[in-house]
Parts: structure tokens; sequence; C-alpha cells
């Protein structure tokens, strides 16, 4: 357990965090918060705050907008994220990427595991890296545990585009960015991939900027 002096500085960030209300502001990469291992949750905020936290990740994640946001993306070094995916866009590429509905969850303490040999590159961005996406080969099925707000255990397996959201935000709370794991050659502005790679594998950016494909 935490002790009650860590108890009481991340309820209190989190407490600073919320008085204004609205989304709350994404931490950008080059802070040190992105690169440090999350403390593991085991009550450090009580249940009304956590709620109140919880609910004000799900609206910076909705608002920015994004499929998934980790605590430490707001500055709280603690092992929760937030993910829901609508999955919206043209058929085509959705149908490639696998990309299918993600209803809303809190993800508390998360690891995963893949499951099978299977991985699948995709561009991927990062609210906390505006502007930018870079190709990631990731495990296409993992299985994921985790709790949720309420104590419950959360032992899923996911597949396609729903296992490249939990593994994404997962890493972030082990201090990892998608940067760090991604083909840094494939590295383009959002402007670029709209013109350029617009397909719906990365195949076709692979072949014209060299890097590796799955």
């Amino acid at each position: 357990m935490a002790n009650s002096t860590t108890h009481l500085s991340l309820a209190a960030r989190v407490e600073q965090l919320l008085e204004n209300g609205g989304p709350l502001p994404v931490v950008a990469a080059g802070d040190p918060v992105l690169r440090r291992a999350a403390e593991p949750y085991d009550g450090q905020l009580d249940d009304a705050l956590l709620d109140r936290f919880v609910a004000a990740l799900r609206e910076t994640m909705l608002a920015a907008p994004g499929v998934g946001l980790a605590a430490p993306q707001v500055g709280v070094a603690l092992r929760i994220a937030v993910v829901e995916d609508l999955a919206r866009g043209p058929r085509e590429a959705l149908a490639a990427k696998g990309r299918v509905p993600l209803p809303f969850r809190v993800l508390v303490n998360p690891v995963y595991e893949p499951e099978g040999d299977s991985r699948a590159a995709f561009f991927e961005g990062c609210l906390s890296v505006p502007g930018w996406q870079a190709v990631v080969a990731r495990p296409a099925r993992v299985r994921l545990r985790a709790m949720d707000q309420h104590g419950r255990a959360v032992d899923e397996v996911f597949s396609d585009w729903p296992a490249r959201i939990v593994q994404h935000e997962t890493d972030h709370l082990d201090g990892t960015l998608y940067l760090d794991v991604a083909h840094t050659r494939s590295l383009a502005t959002d402007e670029a991939v709209a013109k350029h790679w617009s397909q719906p594998t990365s195949g076709t950016a692979a072949r014209e900027l060299g890097f590796e494909f799955p």
C-alpha cells in the first residue's frame, strides 16, 4: 500500500485538476510524468474523487478527440486509463484495421500479454504528441488483465484495433510512448498522412518510406 503522504498528494493533485471543470489539459511529450512508470492504484483516491476523475478523463478523451487517455497524460502518475472508440470512418479502412466499436471502460492497473504471434502495423497518433503519426507494429491479439473503477476483475482478450488501443494506453502507464516502438522512418505529420498515406493498410508507406512491414 502507498503511504498516507502519497495518498494525500495524489488526491490533492486530482482535486486541483478538477476544480476548474471542463476537459483537462493534456501533458505533451517532454514532461517527465510521461516517462516514469505510474504508481499502482490502491485506493489513493476516495470513491467519489475516483468517479469524478474518471468522468474528467472521459470528457477530456472525447473532447480531444481520442479513443483512449491515461492518467499520466493529465499529469497524474497513477495506473488508470480510459478507452472508448465509436469506430467511425470509411468502411474499407475500418475493415482493414479490424476497427470495431469499443465500449467505454476504465482500466485500473492493466497489464497485457500477446495471444499468438500475429502482428499488425498501422499509423498511430497520440494526444501527447499532437500533429504527428507513425507506424507501429503490435500484436494483433492480446489478453488484458486489470480492474475496473469498482474493483471488479477484468480478464479479456482484445483483437485488432481494440487490442491496439489497450496496448497504447497501458504502455503510457509504463512510461512508454508509441514513438518508442514505432518505425521511426514512418514518422509523418497528420497532414502528410492524410495527403500520402490514406490507404487502408501501411504497405504503400512502408515501400515509399523504407521501413519493414510485417
